[in-house]
């Protein structure tokens, strides 16, 4: 079967960390990427769910919005660190 190559940028550190996860199960980095696209194709979509923060939510946002609010109107509460 003929190949091709597959160029991808990404992070260094996380290059250096998935090199070592794929030799600690016994693959090259090419045949884990070669798994990842059978996979793929196999079911037609990710192997894996994506989805958003869930920090980002609506009802997270209007908290964080009331916040800057109550800051910029000065309503913030002052409290001092103490050590125990």
């Amino acid at each position: 079967m003929a190949q091709t190559t597959l160029t991808a940028r990404i992070d260094p550190i996380d290059k250096k960390n998935f090199e070592a996860f794929c030799s600690t199960v016994g693959l090259t980095v090419s045949s884990a990427i070669n798994l990842y696209v059978k996979a793929v194709l196999q079911k037609q979509k990710l192997p894996f769910e994506i989805s958003a923060d869930p920090f980002y939510n609506e009802e997270n946002l209007n908290m964080l919005r009331q916040s800057i609010k109550q800051a910029q109107n000065g309503q913030l509460a002052s409290h001092e660190l103490i050590e125990v």
